[in-house]
């Protein structure tokens, strides 16, 4: 079996992506701190056509040499906006009929592998800090609180691993219907 090369993967121009139907997911990142999360989560929402990422509180903006350096042009490619308040956004949200979901461990949360997706049904999944996860105002805001599955003895996956896990889970399940 021969690896594919970069020319051979068929990849969309910036111009193409952007002109591209895209898929109906919106991430919200939380007060994220590390500029090499922020930049995987881009890269992430890039290859699953992802609507939109905001990026709130202190979590920081591109352009930035820390956040390029994961996101390898992905910057260009999703749209993106600041937020300063979080709930604020949520709150404006739910008001266009986005469901609202915080990824976060918490009390009656939903497995992720229990979530069960809704056609034309728009979605912002909530990221939060690295140490302090989800706003607790945000949760309580939230429609529903999704919880990634973990059996091993750590109490947490990386912010851009979570984003990668529950993406590409919401992205399939989309797909599907």
């Amino acid at each position: 079996m021969r690896k594919l090369k970069n020319s051979e993967l068929d990849r969309l121009s910036i111009d193409a992506f952007k002109e591209a139907k895209k898929t109906p997911i919106i991430i919200i990142l939380d007060n994220i701190r590390s500029l090499n999360n922020i930049g995987s989560v881009f890269r992430t929402s890039d290859a699953f056509l992802v609507e939109k990422i905001y990026l709130c509180g202190i979590t920081a903006t591109p352009p930035h040499k820390d956040i390029h350096k994961t996101a390898l042009g992905s910057t260009d490619t999703v749209a993106w906006e600041y937020v300063e308040n979080t709930l604020d956004l949520v709150e404006k949200l739910k008001a266009e009929d986005v469901k609202i979901i915080a990824i976060e461990q918490a009390e009656n949360a939903t497995m992720l592998n229990d979530f069960k997706v809704k056609p034309n049904t728009k979605y912002a999944l909530v990221f939060g800090n690295e140490v302090k996860g989800v706003a607790q105002k945000v949760v309580d805001a939230s429609d529903v609180v999704i919880e990634i599955p973990q059996f091993g003895t750590k109490h947490s996956l990386n912010i851009s691993v979570s984003c990668g896990v529950v993406v590409w889970d919401m992205f399939s399940k989309l797909s599907e219907i």
